[in-house]
């Protein structure tokens, strides 16, 4: 398999074609907040942070799936023993960002 990531240039433009705040993106990769999500955007070599492939395949199927497959999938991570709740977001501190 082969995996390149996308530019920061090209997840903001998916953030404006969106109309989403980097708050709603971090929701949608998974992420625990804006200022992570902000991470992915930046050139500063120091500071930014490539996408990974999971976390991209993560939120594309969430935008072009139905919420019925996506349940479907959380099903199967349950039954081999993950924990998962889409509706529950933590900090980076583990603290509920409700």
């Amino acid at each position: 398999m082969t995996y390149k990531p996308p530019l920061p240039e090209d997840l903001e433009r998916l953030k404006n074609e969106l109309g989403k705040s980097s708050g709603e993106m971090a929701e949608l990769f998974g992420l625990a907040s804006g200022r992570q999500w902000r991470r992915y955007l930046s050139t500063d070599e120091n500071n930014k942070r490539d996408m990974g492939m999971h976390m991209l395949f993560f939120a594309m199927a969430r935008l072009v799936l139905p919420p019925e497959d996506i349940e479907r999938v959380l099903a199967r991570m349950r039954k081999v023993g993950g924990m998962v709740d889409l509706s529950e977001t933590t900090g980076e501190d583990g603290s509920s960002q409700d």
